[in-house]
């Protein structure tokens, strides 16, 4: 395993490569085989202690390394972000990053990685993060205070939580080397996906850029943000926390919401994520939509009754972007797995199985989406379907 290197845009290139994903669960049991864990007590009616999530998945899958090397969770995606192709790395980063040992009252869950692991996502060479999700606040508002203090230090951008409502609504903004344009990152979460309407931001209280609905004053809201923030040439992806973990339909006013970004100029790239399991993508007048790119990491290896929906199968989702007009000119994903708490290639069964789930198969919301099978087991967009 090595380094990746962060890609950059060739001078006057016209077009740009991206490497998006679902949730990166890095706290908890993750938390506890990297080199500098936090100390494991949680406050859990399932469970009370983080290790023992690394038993559940040792359990099932085999010996776990304590104290792993920081490139051990990210397995075989690492050659593929090492790729000089792409230009940038962008995840939804689903833990607070902090040593507070207070605990948001009354919620079932909270996730925490220790500051002293951040290295781990600078490892993979990520470039900004998604926030506004149901666990950045898991650990109170000094825990979100040293997140962002832990990823501004560590040259991580993030956007969509904040010290303020300005601060969570601004977006992170990722210069496109070689062409003169930027790359903005806007964040949303949503409360169908367990966001609470506690943690929303107000003028002089921190928290996250809270979504209300999908109805149109919020598509309007939304594009109002951000025309505030974006000059000519300005691609922008906006990343939507939205929805609940399990169930492969997509919810019309999702779906609806997302086109009228796309039908009003405001929106290149739509990122929802949420659901623990890959669900459907569609490509709507060129742009791309993911409604639910799943989890990329997490600790739930052993976790039982929800086996159907296959929450151990990730994607790498790489669009390539016309910087012209922000239309996809191409899109390839990496299926993977996760296992002993690191991503290995997927299987020739469960990439059958991820097409299917993509747009091929009508139990899976269908969208007509459809990708070639590669020999090295990638998938290509097949862009006639446009």
């Amino acid at each position: 395993m090595h380094k990746p290197t962060p890609g950059n845009g060739q001078k006057g290139t016209s077009y740009c490569r991206l490497f998006l994903c679902g949730d990166v669960m890095t706290g908890r049991g993750i938390d506890q085989i990297l080199p500098n864990p936090l100390p494991p007590v949680i406050y859990e009616s399932y469970m009370k202690s983080a290790l023992g999530y690394v038993d559940l998945a040792e359990a099932v899958s085999g010996r776990i390394p304590r104290l792993a090397d920081w490139g051990w969770i990210w397995g075989d995606a690492l050659p593929v972000l090492s790729q000089a192709g792409i230009w940038t790395r962008i995840i939804n980063l689903e833990t607070a990053i902090t040593h507070s040992s207070t605990p948001w009252p009354n919620k079932a869950v909270n996730y925490r990685m220790s500051p002293d692991n951040i290295e781990c996502l600078k490892y993979a060479g990520i470039s900004a993060c998604s926030l506004a999700n149901n666990h950045v606040l898991d650990w109170g508002y000094p825990g979100l205070d040293e997140t962002l203090e832990t990823l501004t230090n560590a040259g991580i951008a993030h956007a969509g939580a904040g010290r303020n409502l300005e601060e969570a609504r601004q977006p992170a903004a990722l210069d496109i080397a070689g062409s003169g344009q930027r790359l903005l990152l806007f964040a949303f979460g949503m409360g169908s996906s367990g966001v609470s309407r506690a943690w929303a931001a107000r003028t002089d209280q921190p928290g996250v850029n809270y979504l209300p609905d999908l109805q149109e004053s919020s598509v309007t809201s939304v594009c109002e943000d951000i025309a505030r923030f974006r000059s000519p040439g300005d691609r922008v992806i906006v990343s939507i926390h939205w929805g609940p973990n399990w169930g492969f339909s997509v919810d019309p006013a999702m779906r609806y919401f997302a086109r009228r970004l796309i039908d009003k100029g405001a929106a290149d790239i739509v990122h929802g994520h949420s659901s623990h399991h890959i669900k459907s993508l569609e490509i709507y007048r060129g742009k791309l939509i993911l409604y639910g790119c799943g989890d990329f990491l997490n600790d739930y290896e052993g976790i039982r009754d929800y086996e159907a929906f296959r929450a151990d199968l990730t994607l790498m989702y790489l669009p390539c972007l016309d910087l012209a007009t922000g239309t996809l000119s191409a899109l390839e994903l990496i299926p993977l797995r996760i296992r002993r708490f690191s991503l290995a290639k997927a299987s020739a069964r469960d990439t059958t199985w991820i097409r299917k789930v993509l747009g091929e198969g009508d139990e899976y919301d269908n969208t007509g989406t459809r990708f070639d099978l590669l020999p090295d087991g990638r998938l290509q967009w097949i862009a006639d379907n446009v």
